[in-house]
């Protein structure tokens, strides 16, 4: 069946039109309710959401439609998307639910679901759930007592941060690092400061003033430059950049300059490796990923085994291959050993207990490789299929044999839009810019 509502991270679009409107989000939660009552417990769901005014409408809608099901909704208020995560397996819940379109900007929104056990939910169970939403559900609904109720708990804040901090040795403290976060006026406002205050940290912080509309604006791991700047001001020893739902990180190191997700990566797998911490000898990285960050594994004598773009790629090769570190350069990163999806808070206590352990500065501390040269550029089309097209085969082949096995080239759709992205790395970076205009020039003589 052809997928209506659910893309690759759940659903997402804009708020207030299709499929982000309140009709969608009611019938998901009776939909999903139905799904997920099993057995003769009180069933129950809980629901966190980000900062965006339109979550406020969407969360009511979905306490309505989990209520009609017969589930008991427990509200959380604001928190982080690996939070949420968490508290779907610590409260016994049958369901948890993410309000949040992640690092988009406040127009838009999403619904993210997660099973009694913390993962996102499989392909397979949000097909059942799409094919709920085209039907009449009305007399499949209970009355009576069977409705559900929906409760708003206090202190899921308190636990969070007392999780977080868990995850770190108890000799552990960061006093005498001024760390700069931003939290990008997103979900991880309140706890993220928090954790790092109680730690020890100096901490200065921006983007935690959320006002419903500034999400993402100007702020977090997708626009760095208030972080710098701000790292600059205050001569921080190390700046964190969270993004709308804190499921990804990213680092500015003291000079003011950024440390993607695959840098950030090295230093988790080479300290946990020290450590004998390290599962399955490696991580789990997408085919985008450095061409560097391998090299530096392989000196390791670690694997970097890769998959398509998208966490949840990367967390079903984690689970089916018994890695527990994985994630992508743009600063999602799972840690398994903790939680069940990216979290962009704990990924950095990780960061920062080893630019402690080692005293040095964070510019040496987190630079474990030099970056392979990457070129990236997006051809969009009107149709068809112009990667099939015997012209645009041939050029590519010309482009894998000049860049040989000393670069890599990866071409694939986007899932999302009429794109389709070429990105090559190599050695030699006006070979690999040759390789990329060469491709995009065939597809777009094609795709014209």
């Amino acid at each position: 069946m052809a997928r209506r509502y659910f893309g690759t991270d759940g659903i997402r679009g804009k708020a207030n039109r299709f499929p982000m409107t309140p009709e969608v989000a009611l019938r998901v939660g009776m939909a999903a309710g139905l799904v997920f009552h099993r057995g003769e417990h009180r069933h129950r769901v809980v629901i966190g959401k980000d900062t965006r005014r339109s979550s406020y409408m969407l969360e009511n809608a979905m306490v309505a439609g989990f209520t009609a099901a017969g589930m008991d909704v427990f509200l959380l208020g604001p928190m982080p998307t690996p939070a949420v995560a968490m508290l779907t397996r610590s409260l016994r819940a049958d369901i948890g639910v993410m309000i949040s379109a992640s690092h988009n900007p406040f127009e838009d929104n999403g619904i993210k679901l997660f099973g009694p056990d913390g993962y996102k939910l499989s392909d397979q169970i949000e097909t059942q759930i799409e094919a709920l939403l085209e039907e009449d559900l009305t007399n499949r609904m209970p009355t009576g007592a069977g409705m559900g109720r929906a409760t708003r708990i206090d202190g899921v804040h308190d636990r969070y941060i007392e999780f977080a901090k868990r995850t770190l040795p108890r000799e552990i403290s960061f006093d005498g690092l001024r760390i700069a976060i931003d939290c990008a006026n997103g979900a991880g406002y309140d706890v993220a400061p928090k954790v790092l205050w109680e730690l020890g940290g100096d901490v200065v912080e921006i983007g935690t003033s959320p006002d419903g509309t500034n999400i993402n604006r100007d702020c977090g791991s997708t626009s760095p430059n208030a972080l710098i700047a701000k790292v600059n001001e205050v001569r921080a020893d190390i700046g964190i950049a969270l993004d709308g739902d804190a499921d990804r990180v990213l680092v500015v190191d003291e000079r003011g300059e950024i440390v993607d997700g695959d840098q950030l990566m090295a230093v988790i797998a080479e300290s946990w490796n020290d450590d004998g911490r390290l599962a399955a000898g490696g991580i789990v990285a997408t085919i985008m990923s450095n061409l560097g960050l391998e090299r530096f594994l392989e000196a390791q004598n670690l694997l970097l085994a890769r998959t398509k773009v998208g966490d949840r790629y990367v967390v079903e090769h984690m689970r089916e291959h018994g890695y527990n570190v994985g994630g992508e350069q743009s600063g999602h990163i799972v840690l398994s050993d903790y939680g069940t999806t990216g979290d962009g808070l704990i990924s950095a206590l990780q960061v920062l207990a080893v630019v402690k352990q080692r005293g040095g500065k964070v510019s040496d501390v987190c630079r474990r490789f030099q970056p392979v040269p990457q070129f990236l550029k997006n051809v969009r089309f009107g149709g068809g299929m112009p990667l099939e097209k015997d012209e645009v085969k041939t050029v590519i082949e010309t482009g894998r044999n000049r860049l040989g096995n000393s670069g890599r080239l990866v071409i694939r759709p986007s899932g999302t839009e009429p794109l389709i992205r070429v990105m090559a790395e190599g050695d030699d970076p006006q070979m690999v810019e040759d390789v990329v205009d060469n491709i995009c020039d065939a597809l777009r003589a094609v795709a014209a």
